[in-house]
């Protein structure tokens, strides 16, 4: 049984949750507050210094952006925390992005949804939306899709294209309002019109499953081409599968292939459970137990549901066959290598964020442990500073091989990356 194929509504009806989980960094969010090109670096640390809430944000999104080269996490959160302390709503919607995603503090939702609501209540855009989502997924707070929209709707009255895609979803899904396939439609033309890919994805699949229109599989095909230009991976993903089972065009598994790697590449895990099925049962490849495998165990190593059912049941086939050995093969080809880089760097990225999110935690102990008793001369509070300064050094020496770990995890990661782009650079005619 194909459980991609069983699933597929379902997994449709749960992309915006999905999206929810979505980490963005900061400085990607808020590019429209940073500093005017040409600020040097020296005129924003002095900026910064002297208290100007914009040039601190912009000093702390430098170092945010970089924190995968320099592990300068510290510096990052403290230009925020400076920043945010004097209202700035760009800041404050960064460091709710950071306990929301672990970016160097330990996740605590309910922070999260502090630091939102603080830039939300003064307009902030990118900050309504966030709140939006945390409402929408019960995170720190409980779940309530009114709330959720009403934010929603105020992010995207301000032309958040981001925005607008979501309330179109809410529309199509009946999220805390009637369902309404023609609203819906209208929010996802105009989130489209702003450049949203994922709304011209969601255009595409509502032409393919007739909701609120004709069913029409040559017009979602154009939508999902028009988001799959804008580097959509879910799109790239749904035009292989149109051509992989002939949905209103002609049954076509070399082309349903290509769109698969292009996906893969980008690290779409429906992508690679297909790639997985195509090998297993030969469709238009030489049917192949170890690409199968390999595609599958890719696909689960994602999250991706149905990679991981598949990935059961195919092993399931092996185990009762007797070919499991003959199907752990190494497999090499420069879709897959590209597939797995993605997947290593983001495996890296992830971990680097944990380590040093632990590390900043063994030195806020430290800080602690420094200040018992600070100034007071009495014979127990020196005893307590004592006893302080004893404890600290083990958390210093928690914190340095955090660091020299994250300083190994930073070169393995430099080096994926130069691989990475090298191999996409061989493959530019």
């Amino acid at each position: 049984m194909n459980f991609r194929t069983a699933a597929r509504l379902a997994a449709f009806l749960l992309f915006a949750l999905a999206a929810v989980a979505r980490a963005q960094a900061p400085a990607q969010e808020s590019a429209q507050t940073t500093a005017p090109p040409g600020t040097d670096s020296d005129s924003l640390l002095a900026a910064a210094t002297a208290g100007d809430a914009k040039a601190q944000f912009a000093l702390a999104d430098d170092y945010f952006t970089a924190r995968y080269v320099t592990l300068n996490y510290a510096q990052a959160l403290a230009w925020y925390r400076k920043s945010a302390a004097q209202g700035y709503a760009p800041a404050q919607n960064a460091l709710g992005s950071i306990y929301e995603n672990n970016f160097g503090l330990a996740q605590d939702y309910k922070r999260a949804a502090s630091y939102y609501r603080l830039a939300a209540n003064q307009g902030y855009a990118l900050a309504q939306y966030n709140l939006a989502g945390l409402f929408e997924a019960g995170h720190g707070v409980h779940r309530d899709y009114k709330q959720a929209l009403d934010w929603y709707r105020k992010a995207a009255d301000q032309n958040l294209p981001q925005a607008e895609k979501q309330v179109g979803y809410f529309y199509q899904c009946g999220y805390g309002v009637k369902q309404d396939f023609a609203q819906a439609h209208a929010w996802y033309l105009r989130a489209a019109g702003h450049g949203n890919s994922d709304a011209e994805n969601q255009l595409g699949y509502m032409a393919g499953e007739g909701w609120g229109q004709q069913q029409n599989y040559a017009e979602a095909l154009s939508w999902y081409y028009k988001a799959s230009e804008h580097g959509n991976a879910q799109a790239q993903e749904n035009i292989g599968y149109i051509f992989q089972h002939g949905t209103g065009v002609s049954t076509d598994y070399a082309k349903a292939i290509s769109w698969f790697d292009e996906a893969a590449a980008q690290g779409n895990g429906d992508a690679e459970n297909q790639l997985g099925w195509m090998y297993q049962y030969g469709q238009g490849v030489q049917q192949d137990d170890a690409w199968a495998l390999s595609w599958y165990q890719l696909s689960d190593a994602r999250g991706n549901i149905n990679g991981e059912r598949n990935l059961e049941a195919f092993t399931a086939d092996l185990d009762e066959d007797g070919t499991v050995q003959n199907a752990t093969a190494a497999v090499h080809d420069a879709a897959f290598e590209q597939a797995r880089r993605w997947a290593n760097i983001q495996d890296l990225q992830r971990r680097i964020d944990r380590v040093e999110t632990d590390a900043i935690y063994q030195d806020s102990l430290v800080d602690q442990l420094k200040g018992m008793s600070k100034g007071k001369k009495d014979v127990v509070s020196k005893l307590f500073t004592a006893m302080g300064d004893v404890g600290a050094v083990k958390y210093q020496i928690l914190a340095a091989k955090d660091r020299d770990e994250a300083a190994s995890l930073r070169d393995q990661l430099a080096q994926l990356e130069n691989q990475t782009q090298s191999s996409l650079g061989a493959r530019i005619p």
